[in-house]
């Protein structure tokens, strides 16, 4: 999930890198390979995709001797045998049958030395391909505090390559590393390929395992006691839903006070520009749609910032994998498999690379089935509208029991994501196979490990970076359109007289502007469809706006606020009203239309981006197209029920 969240990547990455000699990573899931990248490359990798697919590609470079080499980190797979599209990638790359990506000149091959002898037969494939190849050792470490034993230099000399021991997160054996991969020319190659017959390879495993000495590690203590209780059927349910409660408490509860800082920041920035921009439209511009737009969506950084730390966290403590295999009972249910929840997991930080992570998956239906129900997982773009709503609905000094009330409204908007998701699911499998067949399910659970830190903080500003980055893009120029579409057309001081404002009244006068704007006649021609959900022309228009980015829902509500009280924007929301109509003078934002808005933003497809990736993943409009529709008609419809139901209840 640490993947640039919009970022779908440039297909021509590898071009530039042509002239340096190319080495591969290639290894399992978790064998610590992105570690051991990270490493070599210092962090400065370029994303993108492969030619004609998008699947992730991470190109990074590193200078040794005075030359600089392209290191490439390709999917994990088990095997050279692929059963899915990201694994055919990589024997593609190995192979050099893919169009603009050059084979590779050399090979690290990533291995977990407390799991060798299952790694031995992804090695003979590799060793078959016929390239220089290296054998890099990782958790070398672990294997010795568990009481293991590998003698490297006595492996290198079985297997006929070097073979390196590395630590990666610690960077222990990387300058080494670098040193030997200088001379990539010269390493020394097997004098016979390991066999392909599956029982000689075997055997063949095993007379190089007993060469090198090798004793397994013992089974991780800790990690057996805790998966006791987190691995059964009830407790381990028991314990997620408490995780992930806990999870949405902590990012409401101390994400409250830096929201403040940033907000007084913000605040004060506006103050600036009205003390000392004395050109009204470029003071409204910069007040207005810069800070007052962008502004009020970066307010929400720390919460954003928090989300992506905690999800670091437990992916790196070893508990999304977890997580995974007690999921995976529920994705029987809608005929798929664990698989399926780890790219439905992804979607929590965006459903664009939750959508890409469905090329695990074996079966074509399948993916069709989870990028359908992969927008429904709430991504880290509806956090500031749930943020900014349940702030207006809840007061936050609620509590039920020891629990923050906000923080358990939270926790259902996204428990309704998630089991929407699965219903969705479960139709599309159930429409696409009838058979409903379940693939078997395997995933490696490596033991609980402490992550190192700055493994989480890389992958925590690598997630935070898009949505900043979002604002200062896509945000960005909506924002400035809206800024246009709530100031024009211009009124002359005759008109505001004849309507009744003095047009020494600022804030008169930026009401009037704003409620007889081109965005208050675009809200007003599409309220016959929301009409019925309690929104007013000033909602219509965020949602419309919300097509291109959620979050700039947010900031069109923080331009028409700011607009009638730059001082005061929070409380004219609480006390906004309808300005005509048949619920003149009434409150906008009351419980039935905030549970309305917060459901439709549940249900609703309002992502360019998502249908996109869906035109590429699927190679036809068709199934964005299906989904879009499906996603708001459901949006509508749920969001009505909602505030039906609310209503009934004396909201």
């Amino acid at each position: 999930m640490s993947a640039d969240c919009h970022d779908t990547g440039d297909p021509g990455t590898g071009a530039v890198l042509t002239d340096m000699p190319r080495v591969a990573l290639v290894g399992s899931p978790n064998a610590g390979k992105t570690s051991v990248f990270n490493s070599l490359t210092g962090l400065k990798a370029k994303t993108g995709n492969y030619p004609g697919v998008t699947v992730s590609r991470f190109v990074g470079t590193f200078r040794v001797g005075g030359r600089s080499y392209a290191v490439e980190d390709l999917p994990g797979t088990y095997s050279l045998e692929p059963i899915s599209p990201d694994e055919q990638i990589t024997v593609d790359v190995l192979d050099g049958r893919l169009e603009n990506v050059p084979r590779p000149d050399a090979l690290l091959v990533v291995v977990d030395a407390t799991t060798l002898r299952r790694s031995l037969g992804f090695v003979a494939q590799v060793l078959a391909r016929g390239l220089p190849t290296c054998v890099v050792v990782t958790f070398t470490d672990e294997l010795t505090r568990r009481q293991g034993h590998l003698d490297v230099e006595a492996l290198g000399q079985a297997l006929g390559v070097p073979v390196l021991p590395v630590v990666g997160h610690r960077g222990h054996g990387i300058g080494e590393l670098r040193e030997r991969l200088a001379e990539w020319r010269s390493w020394p190659r097997p004098v016979m390929p390991p066999p392909a017959d599956p029982d000689e390879a075997d055997a063949w495993a095993e007379s190089v395992l007993a060469f090198a000495g090798y004793r397994s590690a013992e089974r991780h203590r800790v990690t057996q006691r805790v998966d006791a209780v987190l691995l059964h059927p009830v407790l381990g349910t028991a314990v997620f839903f408490v995780v992930m409660l806990l999870f949405f408490q902590t990012v409401f509860t101390l994400a409250a006070p830096l929201q403040g800082y940033v907000e007084a920041f913000f605040g004060w920035l506006s103050g600036l520009v009205a003390a000392h921009v004395h050109v009204a439209w470029l003071s409204g511009l910069l007040g207005d749609a810069v800070i007052g737009g962008v502004g009020g969506v970066l307010v929400f950084v720390p919460q954003i910032v928090l989300l992506f730390l905690l999800i670091a966290l437990l992916e790196g403590v070893g508990y999304m994998s977890r997580a995974a295999f007690l999921m995976d009972r529920v994705m029987a249910r809608a005929g798929l498999e664990g698989r399926a929840f780890v790219a439905l997991l992804s979607s929590f930080a965006c459903a664009i690379p939750g959508i890409m992570a469905t090329r695990t998956l074996p079966s074509a239906k399948d993916r069709v089935a989870t990028m359908m129900a992969a927008p429904l997982m709430t991504c880290s773009a509806r956090l500031p509208v749930y943020v900014l709503l349940i702030g207006l609905l809840v007061d936050p000094s609620v509590k039920v029991g020891p629990f923050g009330a906000q923080g358990l409204v939270m926790f259902g908007m996204y428990l309704l994501g998630a089991v929407s998701a699965m219903v969705a699911a479960w139709a599309f499998k159930r429409l696409g196979d009838r058979r409903g067949l379940v693939m078997p399910f395997y995933m490696e659970m490596p033991p609980y490990r402490l992550p190192a830190p700055r493994s989480v903080l890389v992958a925590m500003w690598d997630s935070s970076r898009s949505f900043i980055r979002k604002c200062s893009t896509i945000i960005m120029v909506t924002t400035v359109g809206l800024w246009l579409l709530l100031n024009l057309p211009l009124h002359s001081a005759a008109q505001m007289r004849a309507a009744g404002v003095d047009p020494g009244d600022a804030t008169a006068v930026s009401s009037y502007v704003v409620d007889h704007s081109y965005a208050a006649d675009l809200g007003r021609l599409v309220a016959p469809v929301f009409d019925p959900l309690g929104f007013d022309w000033r909602v219509n228009v965020g949602v419309l706006s919300a097509q291109s980015a959620r979050e700039t829902f947010v900031a069109t509500l923080g331009q028409v606020a700011a607009a009638e009280d730059p001082e005061h924007p929070a409380q004219v929301l609480r006390t906004m009203t309808y300005p005509d109509g048949p619920r003149a003078g009434q409150r906008v934002f009351t419980a039935p239309t905030i549970a309305a808005l917060l459901v439709y933003f549940a249900y609703a497809l309002q992502c360019m981006a998502t249908v996109g990736i869906m035109r590429r993943e699927t190679g036809t409009w068709k199934w964005p197209a299906v989904a879009f529709t499906y996603l708001t008609a459901t949006a509508w419809v749920m969001a009505y029920l909602a505030r039906t139901i609310t209503t009934m209840l004396g909201g």
